[in-house]
């Protein structure tokens, strides 16, 4: 039985956090020109069910691999790191003393409806996820640290999440005006 190739091999790219998007879209085309099952229409029943699960894979690697969380998510698994975001909530203190601090800014921006405050606290999260973009990139591709890597990862969905709630308060506050 053949192994089922990772999205990386897929697709025919390096295994690495740092890709180039146009790199990854143009290989991503590569491969659904070759197994899109309009392809593969005129064949047997199998062919086409083969194709379709290809195509599948295809799509399921591009997705993973153009979102810079799932990517890193994804390289930490693949290295055999389980991120183990259900029962794993330990983070830095200073980031945890961070968080409490920006939850106080937007329970603050959203009482005083401060639209100027809750673009500010955008910006700052903006900056932050940045930075932790920089550092977990470094982390594995660079020093192949894909335990501590799975740690800043842990704090990096906090940050993704809280940036939709700082959306949602903007939101609201528009819809107020």
């Amino acid at each position: 039985m053949q192994q089922v190739p990772d999205h990386f091999e897929l697709l025919g790219l390096p295994a690495r956090f740092a890709l180039d998007r146009d790199a990854l879209d143009a290989a991503w085309r590569e491969v659904q020109s070759k197994v899109h099952p309009d392809r593969h229409a005129a064949g047997s029943e199998q062919e086409r069910r083969i194709a379709m699960q290809w195509a599948s894979r295809a799509n399921e690697a591009y997705r993973t691999l153009r979102s810079p969380l799932a990517r890193a998510r994804y390289l930490c698994e693949r290295a055999g790191v389980d991120l183990q975001v259900e029962t794993n909530t330990a983070m830095t203190p200073a980031f945890l003393m961070q968080q409490m601090e920006w939850r106080e800014a937007l329970d603050d921006a959203r009482a005083a409806r401060d639209a100027a405050a809750l673009q500010a606290l955008a910006d700052d999260v903006a900056a932050a996820r940045r930075r932790m973009t920089d550092e977990v990139s470094a982390l594995l591709d660079d020093r192949h640290d894909y335990a501590t890597a799975a740690a800043r990862i842990r704090e990096w969905m906090f940050l993704e999440k809280f940036s939709e709630e700082i959306d949602t308060a903007s939101d609201t506050l528009s819809d107020l005006n």
